[in-house]
C-alpha cells in the first residue's frame, strides 16, 4: 500500500480526533471543527500537511449522496406530497430571490449581468450537509425549521439540474461551450429526448425499488453474512449515484429518490445501520476538505473585497429568508432559525462556479474568489446557530405569553402536587373511590389535557406557599408529592414542613439517593418511581422461563422487604461511599442466600 496515502489518512483521523472534540468541548460543534481541521491541514493551512483538496472533495462529496439517500428513507410520497407547497413556493422562491439580489447588486457593482447572474445562481444554494449536521447537534430535527429547511434544500438539489441546463446559455460561444462540457451518455440527443430519458431513468429506479428490491435484499440476508448485506447496501447508492451522473442528473437527487422508493422496505433499518457510519466519516471528510480549500493568501490580498462578499451573501439571503418565512406562517423565533440555518453557500455552488469558469462566463480568478466565499460563509453558519441558541431563543422564551395561576379554593383531604405519568395514576385510583383530590399541576397543556378527560385540576405551583395554603394545606391530611422533578420535590417538602407541620407527606422519589434526601427531610413515606414495575416485570420473566407462579411472588415480597430495609439501614452513613459500597455487597450476598434457601425450604415443603 501507498506509504503516502497512509500518512495523509493518518493526518485526516488525528486532526479530526484532536480538533472536533476540543469545538465540541467549547460549544462550536463538529462542523466548525472539521473546518479547523481542514485549515489546518491543508495547503494554504498553519501545517499545510495535504496538498490538492479538490480531489479529497470529489471523493467526500459521496457523504452528501448518502445523506440524501438516507434521508429520503425517512419520507414517503405522500409526505412530500403533503410539503409541495413549501418546496415548491418556499424553496423556488429563496432559490430566484437570492439570485436576483445577487445578480441585481452584481450588476450596479459594474460586473457583466451574465456572470452576476451565473454567480447568483451558484451563491443562490445552500449546504445540505451543514444544515443537517447543525439541526441534529442544536436538537433542531423535529421542529418547524427543520421541516421548512428540508423543502428548501430539496428544491435546490433539484433546481441544480435546469440550472446546468441554463448555464451554456450564458456563454459567448454557446455551442462551443455547451458542446465541450456535455459529456453525459445523453448529450448527443435533443432536449426534449434528454427530458423523457431521465423521466424514464427515474421511472426505472422507481419500480425496481419498489417491486425487485425486496425480494433481492431477502435473498442476500438469506446468507446471513452481514459484511455481504454492508457491502449491497453501499453498492446500491453508490450504483444509483453512477446511473444518475450518466445520464446528466444530479446524483444527490437520484439517491434521494431511491431512498425514498425504499422508504417502506422491511430492510429499511438494516440499511440504515450500515450506511450510518460510511455517511458519518464522508462528510466529516467533506467538511475538512471544505476547510482545506480556503485560499488564505487570496483573502490576505483582497481582505476587504472577500470579508464583504462574505457579510453581503449571510446577509443576502438572511433578508430573503426571513421575509420568506413570515410569508410561509412560521413564528418569530423559527423564522430566524430558518433564515440563519441557510444562510451559507452550499457544496453545489462549488460546482457550478467550476463548471462557470469552463464554460467562459466567469473569469478563473473571480470562480476562485468566489468558492472562498463559500466555504467562509459554510464557517459563518455554526457561529450564527451558537448565537441564536444562545441568544435568541431565550430572549423568545422571556417573552412568551405567561398564563397566570388559577385561584385555588379547595378544602379537600388530599392534595396530589403534579399530575404527570405518576400522578395520574394516584390521582385516577384515589378519585375512583370518592376520595376528594386537589390537583396542583404548573405545566399549563397537561392541564388542559386531564380537563379533556373530565379530571378536574388546577394550573399552579406547589413550590408557592400561598398556593399550597388556598389549596387546603391548614386542614389536608395528607399533600403527596408527585413532581418529576427531584430539588422540586426537596423544595415542597422543606416548605411544608416549615409551614404546616401536621400536614402528612408522601413523596415520589427519583433514586436511591433522591429517598435518601427526602429521609432527611423528614419524610416519612416515600416511593421509587421505578421499583415497584422494575421488580414484577421481573418476576414475570421468571414465570415465562418456566418458575412457578406462586414462588416468584413469595421471592419478590421477600427481595421489597430486604430493599426497602437495606435503603433505610443505608442512610446511616449513605454520604461515606466506602462505607456504603461495603454494606451494599454485603446485604447483596445476604439477599442471594435469602432467596436460594427459600427455594429449598418450598421444594422441601
Amino acid at each position: 500500500m501507498d506509504k503516502s496515502f497512509l500518512f495523509k489518512a493518518f493526518i485526516f483521523l488525528i486532526a479530526a480526533c484532536v480538533v472536533v472534540p476540543l469545538a465540541s468541548r467549547f460549544r462550536l460543534g463538529s462542523v466548525l471543527g472539521y473546518l479547523i481541521a481542514g485549515m489546518l491541514i491543508g495547503p494554504f493551512g498553519i501545517a499545510g500537511m495535504i496538498g490538492d483538496p479538490s480531489k479529497i472533495m470529489h471523493f467526500a462529496e459521496f457523504g452528501v449522496v448518502m445523506m440524501l439517500f438516507m434521508i429520503g428513507m425517512e419520507l414517503e410520497p405522500a409526505t412530500l406530497w403533503r410539503m409541495r407547497k413549501a418546496i415548491v413556493g418556499l424553496g423556488g422562491l429563496q432559490v430566484l430571490g437570492s439570485a436576483a439580489l445577487i445578480t441585481l447588486i452584481g450588476t450596479l457593482l459594474g460586473y457583466d449581468p451574465r456572470a452576476s447572474l451565473a454567480v447568483g445562481f451558484a451563491l443562490a444554494l445552500s449546504s445540505t450537509a451543514l444544515v443537517f449536521q447543525l439541526l441534529r447537534e442544536n436538537n433542531l430535527m423535529q421542529t418547524p425549521v427543520s421541516e421548512k429547511s428540508f423543502a428548501v434544500l430539496l428544491f435546490q438539489d433539484i433546481a441544480v439540474i435546469p440550472i446546468l441546463v441554463f448555464m451554456p446559455l450564458l456563454a459567448i460561444h454557446q455551442s462551443d461551450a455547451a458542446a465541450h462540457h456535455q459529456t453525459h451518455l445523453l448529450a448527443d440527443l435533443p432536449g426534449w429526448a434528454q427530458t423523457l430519458a431521465m423521466a424514464a431513468v427515474i421511472g426505472m429506479v422507481v419500480l425496481v425499488g419498489r417491486y425487485v428490491s425486496h425480494h433481492f435484499f431477502t435473498m442476500i440476508a438469506k446468507t446471513n453474512l452481514r459484511e455481504v448485506f454492508t457491502a449491497t447496501s453501499l453498492a446500491l447508492v453508490v450504483g444509483v449515484t453512477l446511473l444518475m451522473q450518466a445520464v446528466g442528473m444530479s446524483p444527490a437527487l437520484g439517491a434521494f429518490v431511491a431512498g425514498m422508493v425504499l422508504a417502506n422496505s422491511p430492510y429499511k433499518r438494516t440499511l440504515e445501520t450500515d450506511i450510518e457510519p460510511f455517511k458519518g466519516l464522508l462528510l466529516g471528510l467533506f467538511f475538512i476538505s471544505v476547510g482545506m480549500s480556503m485560499d488564505f493568501s487570496l483573502m490576505a490580498a483582497q481582505p476587504l473585497n472577500m470579508l464583504g462578499a462574505v457579510a453581503g451573501l449571510v446577509a443576502i439571503k438572511i433578508l430573503v429568508l426571513a421575509l420568506l418565512g413570515r410569508i410561509f406562517g412560521l413564528s418569530n423565533a423559527h423564522d430566524i432559525g430558518l433564515a440563519l440555518v441557510l444562510s451559507q453557500g452550499g457544496e453545489f455552488a462549488f460546482v457550478l462556479l467550476q463548471y462557470a469558469n469552463g464554460l467562459s462566463v466567469i473569469e478563473s480568478d473571480a470562480a476562485k474568489f468566489f468558492t472562498m466565499v463559500v466555504a467562509l460563509s459554510m464557517a459563518t453558519t455554526p457561529l450564527l446557530m451558537l448565537a441564536y441558541n444562545r441568544l435568541i431563543i431565550p430572549h423568545f422564551m422571556s417573552i412568551l405569553p405567561t398564563r397566570d395561576y388559577d385561584d385555588v379554593h379547595a378544602q379537600k383531604p388530599v392534595i396530589l402536587a403534579g399530575f404527570g405519568r405518576f400522578g395520574q395514576v394516584i390521582g385516577r385510583f384515589l378519585i375512583g373511590q370518592g376520595i376528594g383530590v386537589t390537583v396542583l399541576e404548573k405545566d399549563p397543556e397537561q392541564i388542559e389535557t386531564i380537563r379533556k378527560f373530565g379530571f378536574t385540576g388546577y394550573f399552579g405551583d406547589a413550590t408557592r406557599l400561598d398556593l399550597l395554603r388556598n389549596a387546603g394545606a391548614e386542614t389536608a391530611k395528607l399533600l403527596v408529592i408527585a413532581v418529576d422533578d427531584a430539588d422540586t420535590a426537596l423544595e415542597i417538602v422543606h416548605m411544608a414542613k416549615q409551614e404546616f407541620p401536621n400536614l402528612t407527606i408522601y413523596a415520589r422519589a427519583r433514586n436511591r439517593r433522591h429517598a435518601y434526601d427526602l429521609h432527611k427531610a423528614g419524610v416519612a413515606y416515600f416511593k421509587r418511581e421505578t421499583f415497584d414495575s422494575s421488580l414484577t416485570m421481573a418476576q414475570e420473566i421468571m414465570v415465562f422461563l418456566g418458575k412457578r407462579e406462586s414462588d416468584m411472588q413469595y421471592k419478590a415480597q421477600q427481595f421489597l422487604r430486604h430493599d426497602e430495609a437495606t435503603l433505610r439501614k443505608s442512610f446511616a452513613f449513605f454520604d461515606n461511599e466506602p462505607e456504603l459500597v461495603n454494606f451494599a455487597r454485603l446485604r447483596r450476598a445476604e439477599m442471594e442466600q435469602i432467596l436460594r434457601e427459600d427455594v429449598t425450604d418450598r421444594q422441601e415443603d
